[in-house]
């Protein structure tokens, strides 16, 4: 008898978050990447390399955190709480994210509201995540955090095919956020 199973893809997604909310995103990667392997996380913590946060040179920064820290992910999932809107370090991620060059392309792109945030008026991602959501037109989706494995994966896996099928709706014009808000 034969087994018709469809092979899970799971694709290396680079969290961005605000140390804030580390330990609900502890808990999500706990969950999704080493409970049930929807994703293979990938993510900086709660610094970065000196070099990279003491340049105001937006085009140096976000090549360095290309090379450094996203050079081998295909997605890039922000993972949204209270203050991640206003955060510097997210907002340079999200833009090395998007970046796309000779040597590395650009990742899909998808935010998720933590579940402290969901009910929280006025939420909002990142300035850079908004600049690329138009419905399902956009490059980028927000979505509300995932109720399973199976959601999840999808999200990733749409983010991973908007990379193609999207590229020309990437907006990345916004300046780099240099302080916190």
């Amino acid at each position: 008898m034969t087994s018709l199973l469809r092979l899970k893809t799971r694709h290396k997604t680079f969290v961005s978050y605000h140390h804030a909310d580390e330990a609900e995103v502890a808990a999500f990667i706990d969950y999704f990447d080493h409970d049930h392997d929807v994703l293979i996380s990938r993510g900086i913590g709660a610094s970065m390399a000196g070099d990279v946060i003491n340049s105001t040179d937006a085009d140096y920064i976000k090549r360095r955190i290309r090379e450094l820290y996203l050079r081998d992910s295909s997605v890039t999932l922000v993972l949204v709480g209270a203050q991640t809107w206003g955060r510097r370090f997210v907002d340079w991620e999200i833009a090395a994210s998007l970046r796309n060059t000779v040597t590395s392309s650009r990742n899909g792109l998808v935010a998720i509201t933590l579940p402290s945030m969901s009910e929280t008026p006025g939420r909002q991602p990142p300035a850079r995540v908004s600049d690329n959501i138009d419905g399902e037109n956009g490059y980028a989706r927000w979505m509300k955090y995932p109720t399973s494995a199976a959601s999840l994966a999808r999200m990733i896996d749409d983010a991973f095919n908007r990379r193609t099928s999207h590229a020309d709706k990437v907006n990345n014009t916004r300046a780099l956020r240099m302080r916190n808000a």
